[in-house]
């Protein structure tokens, strides 16, 4: 008790942010019991009836016609966003850290994570200016150029759907996602490069027998946690994309979420779906930090 008196001022720095995640976190839990109730909200959750049968809802979503296109282009945006997205944050601090100017780094550095506080809705007004048929850019460029006898349908196109949104995502976040990985370069110790150029091994030898051990468990642990996000695809975005022509390839759980929600007021209903989510992701997450707890000795827990 005489610690914590006498640390009382950083209790109470760190109680705001408790009281962020009790209020905004812990107690909405309360309402995951929507899901397996026939919920009004002129009656409230606790007077709501409970649903018969109890997992109707649940039932209702894995035997509906879009259930199976909704999970398929989830699980395509997610596993591209990690498989595409996850290396290049890494290979971009590789970079920045081989950089020996800190005018040309800060500078590189300013640049490359910018796109990060751009809001989602300019990202996608800047695809449609480059890529609109009419009057894009890039489609104006290659017809010119004789590359194209006529302008591509990029933005709706069911095709180049997902790979606009992986890449435009990568181009967003690579930059903010390179600053956890400069952090942990940092703190790699000097005097193993020293001693790897002593020993007659070059950049590249240097960067994969020092560099990448040295950051590993950084890594792993940003692996892992990108790992409890997979079923989580943004909706604004997706949604901001979306249209008529490519909803085949662009419709997803959160945007499907959104439109049962709020637009339809099915709260039940979009209540059991986003839960299925959100299982989805702990039973990964879990599933992933026991793996690399037994290969690497490395987790969250």
């Amino acid at each position: 008790m005489r610690k914590k008196i006498k640390n009382l001022d950083l209790y109470l720095l760190l109680l705001p942010t408790i009281l962020y995640f009790v209020i905004f976190r812990y107690i909405p839990i309360l309402g995951i019991q929507i899901a397996f109730k026939d919920y009004i909200p002129v009656v409230g959750i606790f007077d709501s009836k409970w649903a018969d049968p109890l997992f109707k809802h649940f039932t209702r979503f894995f035997n509906g016609y879009y259930s199976g296109r909704l999970i398929t282009n989830t699980l395509l945006l997610s596993f591209g966003q990690l498989l595409f997205g996850f290396p290049i944050p890494v290979l971009l601090a590789l970079l920045l850290n081989e950089v020996r100017s800190k005018r040309v780094k800060k500078f590189a550095q300013t640049i490359t994570y910018a796109p990060h506080f751009i809001s989602v809705v300019v990202v996608v007004g800047l695809l449609d200016s480059l890529l609109n048929v009419r009057n894009g850019l890039l489609n104006t460029l290659l017809v010119s150029w004789g590359v194209l006898q006529e302008p591509v349908e990029f933005l709706t196109s069911p095709f180049w759907f997902k790979p606009l949104y992986i890449l435009s995502g990568i181009w967003q976040e690579a930059g903010w996602g390179a600053v956890v990985y400069m952090a942990a370069l940092a703190g790699v110790d000097q005097q193993l490069y020293e001693a790897a150029k002593v020993d007659g091994a070059g950049r590249l030898k240097r960067i994969w027998h020092v560099t990448l051990p040295g950051i590993a468990s950084t890594m792993i642990t940003m692996l892992i946690l990108n790992c409890g996000k997979v079923m989580n695809v943004g909706y604004e975005k997706v949604y901001l994309m979306q249209n008529a022509l490519n909803i085949s390839s662009s419709d997803v759980i959160s945007t499907y979420v959104y439109t049962t929600g709020i637009l339809k007021s099915q709260f039940s209903f979009s209540t059991a779906v986003n839960l299925f989510n959100s299982v989805i992701n702990t039973i990964l997450i879990l599933v992933v930090n026991k793996i690399s707890r037994k290969v690497s000795e490395t987790s969250l827990w």
